[in-house]
């Protein structure tokens, strides 16, 4: 399959926030600006519009899908593939966002806006799942984002998964920081982000959002898919020669 041919589907979860709908809408257009005359559709794998299947089952010629999710768990490994093979079996899907050093760099920006301080104590606060590899993805990712903090950055959970946020907060709480703070591994605000800035952290970053290092992302995650259609000796054709 040539890169040129096909069609991005970015497949987002859905969510009942207005808010969180435009920031999904507005990651979409940074998405198509950044790869003009590309053409790049969003759908919903529950609750918002348009729903997924419709988009995917309107579409023509060769497709990636690339969730606009951050971890691994139910909705990558289980509900999106089933909604993939009722509609566009042909369909290549691609990898979930995170863990990603692009990803990393907008937490960063998030906690600065947010007004992190160099003794806070941090905690990258994420929704959470019952699938031990989606809690895997998640401490990934905070030991990326400790790496580029150069401070311990703990993983915690609102929903399943442990260590739960508060009890993260407590005993961080009890520990020499002055301040605890909490880098929102959210895409989009919502249930979630609320029940972050409920928390009662000394300051909680705004959720990931729409973001040109993020588009990126989504664009790597779909070259990365459709290489894998790509026949190995056109693969090699392509890498150029060292030095060049």
């Amino acid at each position: 399959m040539s890169d040129g041919e096909a069609t991005l589907v970015m497949a987002a979860h859905g969510t009942r926030s207005a808010a969180g709908e435009a920031v999904h809408a507005a990651l979409a257009e940074r998405v198509r600006r950044a790869r003009p005359g590309r053409r790049a559709e969003l759908g919903y794998l529950e609750i918002s519009s348009p729903a997924l299947p419709a988009v995917l089952a309107g579409l023509t010629g060769p497709v990636v899908v690339v969730p606009l999710l951050l971890a691994g768990g139910y909705h990558v490994h289980i509900d999106l593939p089933s909604v993939v093979a009722r509609t566009r079996p042909d369909a290549l899907v691609a990898a979930p966002l995170g863990p990603h050093a692009l990803i990393t760099s907008v937490l960063a920006r998030r906690l600065a806006s947010a007004g992190l301080r160099g003794t806070d104590a941090v905690v990258l606060g994420a929704a959470g799942s019952s699938d031990p590899a989606a809690l895997a993805d998640v401490r990934a990712a905070a030991r990326l984002l400790s790496g580029l903090l150069a401070r311990p950055v703990t993983a915690a959970f609102v929903s399943a998964g442990a260590p739960s946020l508060p009890a993260a907060l407590e005993r961080l709480r009890s520990g020499p920081a002055p301040r605890v703070a909490v880098a929102s591994y959210l895409l989009a605000p919502g249930f979630f982000q609320d029940r972050l800035e409920g928390v009662g952290a000394d300051l909680v970053s705004g959720p990931l959002g729409a973001d040109d290092d993020l588009a990126a992302l989504v664009w790597r995650r779909f070259d990365e898919a459709a290489a894998r259609r790509v026949p190995a000796p056109a693969r090699l054709r392509a890498v150029p020669a060292p030095g060049t």
